[in-house]
Formats: C-alpha cells, sequence, structure tokens
C-alpha cells in the first residue's frame, strides 16, 4: 500500500498536475492514509487511476538530462537524491533498458548473493529488494544503512550516472535484449500502465520507440552508451537471450562475476526458481500487489512470455523492414557483437 500511497502524493505535488487533479489525488491520499491503518479498506476503492488515465503526456512526463522519465515515478527530489547518491565499491548494480530483463535480474541477483535463500525474494517486493535508484521509493528505504553487499537497479543511460558512480566504479549487470523484442514489450506494458501514455497502433508507437521519444529515451543510445563505457573492467554483458537458453550457465557467469562460488545444487536451485513459469508466480515480482486500476493485468500481464521473437507475433512484414532500416542506420558504426545479429 506505501507503494501506491507514495505515488499518489507525489502526483499530487507535482508542478505538472492540474489544480483539479491535484485536488482529487489528494483525496485518494487521505483515503491511503487512513487504509493503512484499516487493512480492510480495498485498494481498488482508493486508487482512482481515472485521473491519470485523463493526463496529458506533458503532465504524465518530464525530461531529465534529455530523456523522458514518468514524473510520478521520478519526481525532481527522487533524481535529486540520486544524483548525489554516495555509492560503494562493493554495490551491485542492475542497469538496463526498460523491458530487457530487469525484473528477472532482481530476482537472480539477490539469490546469488545469498547463496541461494529463497526468504528475501518469497517476503520482499522486488521495488524495495532492489530498488530503482531514481524513483521515489529509494528516499525511503534507508538504502545508506543497508549492509554490504547493497543490491540497485537504474535505467540510467552511461552519461546520466552520478559523480559517485563515476568516481567509486560499483559493479554493473548490464543487460540487453533484441529491440524488437523490447518494442514488443514495451507495448503491451504501456497499454497496461496508466502511469504512461497509451500507445496507440503499434505503428504509432513504433515511430516513437525509433525516435526516442518514450520512457527513458532511445533504445539505440542507451546500449551505445553502456557498451561504450570505460570502466569495463566492473561491467557484465549479459544477454536476455542467452538467460533464456541457459539460464544455469547465465547464473555462474554472474555468480562468477560478482566472486561468488555457489555449488551446484545452489546453482540449480535458483536457476529452478528464477525459470520464467516459476518465478512469474512470485506475488513478489509480477506486480500482482499494484492495484488493477494503477497496472491492468486483465490487458497484460506484467510478466508475459518470458520468450524470445515475440516481435514476430506484432510486427508486420513493412514494420519489420522500417525497423530493421533504423536498426541499420543507427548501429552502423557499433563493433560490439549483439546475440540477435
Amino acid at each position: 500500500m506505501a507503494f501506491s500511497a507514495a505515488i499518489v502524493a507525489t502526483l499530487a505535488s507535482s508542478e505538472q498536475c492540474s489544480a483539479h487533479h491535484r485536488f482529487r489525488l489528494k483525496h485518494v491520499l487521505h483515503c491511503f492514509v487512513g487504509a493503512e491503518r484499516s487493512p480492510a479498506v480495498s485498494f481498488s476503492s482508493l486508487f482512482n487511476c481515472a485521473v491519470l488515465q485523463k493526463m496529458t503526456e506533458a503532465e504524465l512526463y518530464s525530461v531529465y538530462k534529455g530523456v523522458h522519465v514518468p514524473t510520478h515515478l521520478h519526481p525532481p527530489e527522487s533524481l535529486k537524491y540520486c544524483e548525489e547518491f554516495t555509492f560503494r565499491p562493493d554495490d551491485i548494480l542492475i542497469i538496463t533498458y526498460p523491458k530487457s530483463g530487469t525484473t528477472w535480474m532482481q530476482e537472480v541477483v539477490p539469490l546469488i548473493v545469498n547463496e541461494g535463500d529463497l526468504t528475501p525474494v518469497l517476503t520482499v517486493p522486488n521495488w524495495d529488494r532492489v530498488p530503482w535508484l531514481e524513483e521515489h521509493r529509494a528516499i525511503l528505504l534507508n538504502l545508506e544503512q543497508r549492509p554490504s553487499p547493497r543490491i540497485f537497479a537504474t535505467h540510467f543511460h552511461h552519461h546520466m550516472m552520478s559523480e559517485s558512480y563515476f568516481k567509486t566504479k560499483p559493479r554493473v549487470l548490464y543487460v540487453m535484449r533484441n529491440p524488437k523484442d523490447v518494442f514488443t514489450s514495451s507495448y503491451h506494458y504501456y497499454g497496461m500502465a496508466s502511469y504512461l501514455v497509451n500507445p496507440g497502433t503499434p505503428d504509432e508507437f513504433m515511430e516513437k520507440f525509433l525516435d526516442g521519444k518514450i520512457m527513458f529515451g532511445s533504445w539505440f543510445d542507451h546500449v551505445k552508451s553502456w557498451i561504450s563505457a570505460e570502466e569495463k573492467e566492473s561491467i557484465l554483458y549479459i544477454f536476455y537471450e542467452e538467460m533464456i537458453t541457459d539460464l544455469k550457465g547465465s547464473v555462474e557467469k554472474i555468480a562468477k562475476f560478482l566472486g561468488k562460488s555457489p555449488s551446484q545444487d545452489v546453482t540449480e536451485k535458483i536457476a529452478d526458481h528464477c525459470v520464467f513459469r516459476n518465478m512469474k508466480q512470485n506475488k513478489m515480482s509480477n506486480f500482482s500487489l499494484v492495484p488493477e486500476e494503477y497496472m491492468d493485468q486483465k490487458k497484460s500481464e506484467f510478466m508475459r512470455k518470458g520468450i524470445a521473437g515475440d516481435w514476430n507475433n506484432l510486427l508486420t512484414k513493412a514494420q519489420e523492414q522500417r525497423f530493421n532500416a533504423v536498426y541499420k542506420d543507427k548501429m552502423k558504426d557499433v563493433t560490439f557483437k549483439f546475440m540477435w545479429d
């Protein structure tokens, strides 16, 4: 409940929120505070996301360091907190472009660090277990007090990282996924999340995606920024597709990078739990705790399929050709080898 209440509070205080919307949101926030004292009050009766659905793109998004971010999840005070955050050398950062395997890694990495103990992933929501540093929740979690190694997530481009990051060089797990599948997953996600702009038709959303006019900007810029990072000795590059193909091998690869040597039994236990069909049942990771009015999983599940190549079920031949042409142009000078190539 605190997750949703914090979102409403952020929205209500946003300068981009109209006075009418602000009044309605503060009323919803008042209900949330009361509900935290009275568990009998349901989420559904409290969170009126019709407010979000009527907000314009300008009200929903702001531009930070050149990229679009959802204002209610990333208010100015949260972005400032992220900018001023002090890293430790043994911190672990899961870095992704959205819809590239973040949730998956938020499950895998804590299990490796905790030597296969399932307790954290079965009892703590993933947004608190491995918080996004740029999101509003981070301020509330006393992250400075967490014991090492701390595990965080971020969708930031390389140039958006804080001064402390570049000085400290914490360990980074950078996960990449075929951009056509990222586009496909994003299209369904935008259609079920009331805090994001409706995607429109696949053609309309594809143009926004290719132009980087969506949450966290251009996939091309994001990937190129991280594969060209100078601090490569502290970065492990891993593909969503290799996790699908060989999850056990991926667990071993990540563990080695983190200086861990789990036994075969522990490795197999982690891989078995993190198989998509099993992880999808974990209510601490599948976002089923979020109210339906905020994420309508009847429209599309947050954890949908967990496969490679689902873009074939969405893109027409003409759309595929358009996507390929833009990809070829934007990545023409990149020598990095991607699994999907």
